[in-house]
């Protein structure tokens, strides 16, 4: 059933970047799809008011942000129950004495048999736990901007298919950061809240917590993990100062219709930072899964060819409403395109 999910994910992504790239061929002989695509990707300033009457107001990409940080968090929590379930007891001397050779690369921290799963298989949900966690910390800033940051105009639209298809992404990108284990998370959820029922809440509290187990997936972890977050929070970080740049930029949140340049950070060398920095993000993703999981590689590709195609008509729209727009501003990646 695992693989049925992690196939049927894969579908999903594959179905999902076929078109955007086919829109990114530069021939015009696929212009009508082209403008089709394009047509429901556009959103905010770029988006005409004439292609209203399939649009939706673009505050709603709140809805995005609250659904993420709802459905992640059970995915985290569940994960995590069921990761401190597989670990067997151990002494608090030993788990010191092995940390340092299990990080290195050396012996497990746990090098006897046990009951419940192998070493390995509990490494790769420690994995999938601590992507959860990145996740958690992405959609949970962006939620927080969301509410506070981001001032938009009443009239600021986005495409119906547009919103249709957020709301597709961050469903899915939760349930692919965890897809390999998530039928035994689940089976192991249903045989949870059937023992709270036959035990009832009292004898399920009373349950005495092993903490060394309970943050043994962080033990866990490889370097490339810790590499992929440092790459994570490197453009956490200039994502959210380029969303700060770009909140500022309009003082009245009700009737402020005018744009202007935005400068700093980032902006200095693109006209989508914010894109740019979206996919350093997803590419943390990537490396902290260890670069072999096929699934992560199919949404981090996705999220390249979907805001290739909004970046590089956001700067067409610069270029086009402002005559002094810096000419040496790429729209998206610096110095290439």
């Amino acid at each position: 059933m695992e693989l049925g999910l992690v196939t049927l994910l894969r579908a999903a992504w594959v179905a999902a970047i076929l078109p955007v790239v086919i829109a990114l061929i530069p021939s015009s002989k696929i212009n009508f799809f082209q403008q089709f695509v394009l047509g429901f990707a556009k959103r905010g300033k770029i988006m005409q008011s004439s292609s209203n009457k399939f649009a939706v107001p673009q505050k709603l990409f709140i809805h995005f942000y609250i659904l993420a940080s709802v459905w992640t968090t059970l995915l985290l929590g569940a994960t995590w129950l069921y990761a401190y379930s597989t670990v067997p007891k151990i002494s608090e001397p030993y788990l010191f004495s092995s940390i340092a050779s299990h990080l290195t690369g050396g012996s497990h921290i746990f090098s006897f048999d046990s009951s419940h799963t192998s070493k390995e298989h509990r490494s790769r949900i420690a994995v999938s736990i601590f992507l959860l966690l990145l996740m958690e910390a992405q959609v949970l800033r962006r939620l927080f901007e969301s509410i506070y940051m981001f001032k938009y105009s009443p009239s600021a639209r986005m495409h119906i298919l547009g919103y249709l298809t957020g709301l597709f992404f961050y469903t899915a990108v939760p349930i692919s950061l965890c897809c390999n284990h998530a039928t035994e998370v689940y089976k192991f959820g249903l045989s949870l809240i059937q023992e709270f029922i036959v035990k009832g809440k009292d004898r399920m509290l009373a349950t005495e917590v092993d903490w060394w187990r309970f943050l043994n997936p962080l033990i866990q972890l490889r370097w490339y993990s810790w590499i992929g977050a440092a790459i994570f929070f490197w453009g956490w970080i200039h994502q959210h100062h380029c969303h700060a740049i770009l909140g500022s930029l309009r003082e009245n949140r009700e009737d402020n219709d005018e744009y202007v340049v935005p400068h700093g950070d980032w902006f200095q060398y693109v006209s989508s930072p914010h894109y740019l920095a979206e996919i350093v993000i997803y590419a943390g993703f990537v490396v902290a899964s260890g670069c072999l999981d096929l699934t992560i590689w199919l949404l981090w590709g996705f999220t390249v060819a979907n805001l290739v195609l909004a970046a590089a008509e956001t700067h067409r729209w610069y270029l086009h409403k402002f005559d002094n727009y810096p000419r040496n501003r790429f729209a998206i990646f610096p110095f290439v395109y």
